[in-house]
């Protein structure tokens, strides 16, 4: 990072809210503050050098060219200047030293010093690295930021075979992109089934076949040795440990992604698989707010088990968390409590996830493979928590609308495509 792009603070920065991370979730912090009536000068750091943006279409429309980079900026300077929120790219901080009452200084790596009187982390999370050998050779990317995707972007031209690391969402989006762009496209996947994290076996199965009958070579149980040298330091291609090589001259890894708690273990905060909060937003020290991705969170979903916690990477909640945080900030209580649901856009597939499949015990499936449509309902106890849904938005409304008002969809009737699941929601007493 050069000096040249840090905007230079005035002789006299004013304190107020500092939020280190242009994420999604810092935005929508600094906004919600702002429609609370906070006064307070707001800062918001963003490590990377541009305007904040959305992330989920960098694998998917942006990467196809459908739209173009300003499409994908949150807010216009304008917007920032009128409501007094200070907008800081290119900073990295390296260390935060605060006091007891939650004021402090934030230190960027070029010594620019941020002063605070409260303090919010929405530093997100950072895209898994794959250590093989091989894996520094030109060709070998990754797709997390907006550098990511325009560094791929410029590299269309170069390659006709690809290979996506991960069949995990992003690694099925961006290989569908690609795909349907005319590149020879394959899969490796390390575990047994596609998207294993997030969905029940019939929706990996569903997925797995929909993108091989596409032409989607896609390979599970893969075990890669190493990336292939084409002799002068670029990527031709990855060795299995069968000592078969699949060809490509590029390689996207989509792995997951690690959260980014380095700066709260510096600082004391708990942290497990993300900075720990209480339902309010609020880390380990009581002052410190964490935001989105990086945090690690009671169980929002009513009726969660008590002591279940979680770290959600979606759009939905870093805007939720984000509006509990603020409340938070102000001095009001609101509990985090609500319905997750997430997305995930892979060619002419559009998967609408409602709840969570934590602890599930039993399964319906509604499929009608003339209509395109196909649903998967998740069940604890005979209650539904949460359905995966595949071009089929009713089912996914009908549940999250049941969930959110404490209602079961009885699994008896659940598995007629015929029947439209909203008109078989009950309320939890009565299925009972």
């Amino acid at each position: 990072m050069t000096t040249e792009n840090i905007v230079a603070r005035t002789d006299s920065p004013e304190t107020g809210l500092l939020i280190i991370g242009a994420s999604q979730a810092g935005v929508q912090l600094a906004v919600s503050l702002r429609g609370t009536g906070f006064a307070e000068h707001i800062t918001l750091l963003g490590e990377e050098n541009h305007r904040p943006y959305q992330r989920p279409a960098l694998s998917k429309e942006f990467l196809q060219g459908a739209v173009d980079k300003e499409n994908l900026i949150f807010r216009s300077q304008e917007y920032w200047d009128d409501h007094d929120i200070e907008l800081v790219k290119g900073a990295r901080i390296e260390s935060v030293t605060k006091n007891a009452d939650g004021s402090g200084v934030a230190t960027a790596t070029d010594g620019t010093e941020y002063p605070f009187r409260r303090l919010a982390l929405a530093v997100g999370a950072r895209a898994r690295r794959l250590e093989l050998p091989g894996a520094d050779l030109d060709g070998v990317v990754y797709l997390r930021s907006a550098d990511d995707a325009l560094d791929l972007k410029a590299r269309l031209g170069d390659f006709e075979d690809v290979v996506v690391v991960g069949g995990g969402f992003i690694g099925l989006e961006a290989a569908c992109s690609l795909h349907g762009m005319g590149k020879s496209t394959t899969v490796l996947e390390h575990g047994s089934r596609l998207v294993g994290r997030a969905v029940g076996e019939d929706t990996s199965e569903y997925f797995l076949q929909s993108h091989r009958s596409r032409g989607i070579d896609i390979r599970l149980d893969a075990r890669m040795s190493r990336f292939v040298d084409d002799g002068s330091g670029r990527v031709s291609g990855v060795e299995l440990e069968d000592g078969s090589v699949v060809k490509a001259q590029l390689v996207l890894i989509g792995i997951g992604v690690i959260p980014n708690t380095e700066l709260a273990e510096s600082m004391g905060l708990e942290v497990d698989n993300g900075i720990v909060v209480d339902r309010y937003a609020l880390a380990s020290d009581g002052t410190t707010v964490a935001v989105g991705d990086v945090a690690n969170m009671p169980n929002p979903l009513p009726g969660a088990p008590d002591g279940e916690r979680i770290r959600l990477e979606s759009v939905n909640n870093a805007i939720e968390h984000a509006k509990i945080a603020a409340y938070s900030l102000t001095g009001q209580r609101e509990e985090y409590a609500g319905i997750p649901w997430f997305w995930s856009n892979q060619a002419d597939l559009k998967l609408q996830i409602a709840g969570l499949t934590l602890g599930y015990d039993s399964t319906v499936v509604r499929r009608d493979d003339e209509k395109g449509k196909f649903s998967v309902l998740y069940y604890r106890e005979g209650q539904i928590i949460a359905a995966d849904c595949v071009n089929a938005p009713l089912d996914f409304m009908a549940v999250r609308t049941a969930l959110g008002k404490n209602q079961n969809i009885p699994a008896q009737q659940a598995g007629d495509m015929s029947v439209p699941l909203k008109g078989l929601a009950v309320d939890r007493e009565v299925a009972a």
